[in-house]
């Protein structure tokens, strides 16, 4: 199964930095990791540059309501990253406005089978 931590607060920068704190604070650096990052950077991301030391699997998507109108692009994503499931997923919201549904979403089939939810991590 795969972790998943939900990142939410503050701008996109602060949470690529939380995210990439948490995997310098004791990530396997052999495990894979995904992350899916809600919205555009606030800048220079640090997981687009290719200096990065752990290899990562970053996929961006447009920002907008996950459970609302983003569910089929989330749908989408999530089935293309777990066709080769990573250890670790960070998906880092842009809002947590609906985050019970979004929580609910994850632990619903299909995922409920693929996924484990972590405590959020809150900017």
């Amino acid at each position: 199964m795969t972790l998943t931590t939900l990142v939410i607060g503050g701008h996109a920068a602060a949470r690529e930095s939380a995210i990439a704190a948490e995997l310098a604070a004791g990530m396997d650096q052999n495990a894979t990791t995904a992350l899916i990052l809600e919205g555009l950077p606030d800048g220079v991301s640090q997981f687009g540059a290719e200096d990065c030391p752990l290899p990562l699997k970053v996929v961006r998507i447009a920002p907008g309501c996950l459970c609302c109108t983003g569910n089929l692009i989330m749908r989408v994503t999530l089935n293309r990253l777990l066709r080769h499931p990573p250890a670790r997923l960070f998906v880092s919201l842009a809002t947590a406005t609906h985050l019970d549904a979004i929580r609910l979403f994850f632990t619903q089939a299909p995922y409920d089978t693929l996924l484990t939810l972590t405590d959020d991590l809150r900017i």
